[in-house]
């Protein structure tokens, strides 16, 4: 006779913080050492990630970046762009913005305060005390500097704080670049998913990562010796 596994329920404690969530992550502003994320509003940011993002010449106090690729550098693996007009822009992060189950940050450098990418929290399931960081991508202005790696810190500690058990990070399984910053900032690999999407006329195969809350306080050390050491 196969005898029956029973699982132990989950505590009350992990139970009763499903029923404080909402769908819709609450509007928050998170800021750090060197980066600021506020909810990204259209009309005030479109226009300065538009400028810093496109291709063209970027200078700051701090730094100069020369015209580059745009897709290369930013959008190949996202979902949109790269762009032609501010338009269709602003027409990309509409979903993000209206996302019933997100929300969507404007990244600022904090020294300039100068718009330099987006970052969201996506696909949120309170129910289940899940939530992605996704649709993330940064201006060759602050690539190679702290922004993404506090950026992603500052969300971490966020819905840890809250009492979500499971951070998921997804991309494109081509991206490699995504993949390494993933495991950079300790989140473990999965699997690959493959025929996951179409995006962009185009096969995606989807590589997945997580950090669960039992991995937290270790990730959250090595993070803030990145950081702040």
């Amino acid at each position: 006779m196969i005898q029956k596994q029973v699982l132990p329920l989950l505590s009350t404690d992990i139970l009763t913080k499903r029923n404080g969530l909402p769908e819709k992550p609450k509007s928050i502003e998170i800021a750090g050492k060197y980066v600021r994320l506020a909810p990204l509003v259209i009309e005030r940011d479109a226009k300065s990630l538009f400028e810093v993002s496109n291709g063209s010449l970027i200078t700051t106090n701090e730094r100069s970046i020369n015209t580059f690729d745009a897709d290369e550098l930013i959008w190949r693996y996202m979902f949109d762009g790269p762009f032609k007009t501010i338009a269709d822009f602003k027409a990309s992060l509409q979903p993000y913005v209206n996302a019933t189950n997100g929300l969507c940050f404007c990244v600022y450098d904090k020294v300039s305060e100068m718009p330099v990418g987006v970052a969201n929290f996506m696909n949120n399931s309170p129910i289940h005390l899940k939530i992605e960081l996704g649709g993330i991508w940064y201006s060759p202005i602050a690539q190679r500097t702290q922004v993404n790696t506090e950026a992603t810190y500052m969300m971490l500690k966020h819905c840890f704080d809250l009492g979500y058990r499971r951070l998921e990070w997804k991309c494109d399984a081509r991206n490699e670049r995504s993949r390494k910053a993933a495991l950079r900032m300790g989140f473990k690999f999965e699997g690959i998913q493959e025929s996951h999407m179409i995006m962009k006329d185009r096969n995606r195969d989807t590589a997945w990562y997580r950090i669960l809350e039992a991995e937290w306080m270790d990730v959250k050390n090595k993070l803030e010796l990145l950081l702040y050491k």
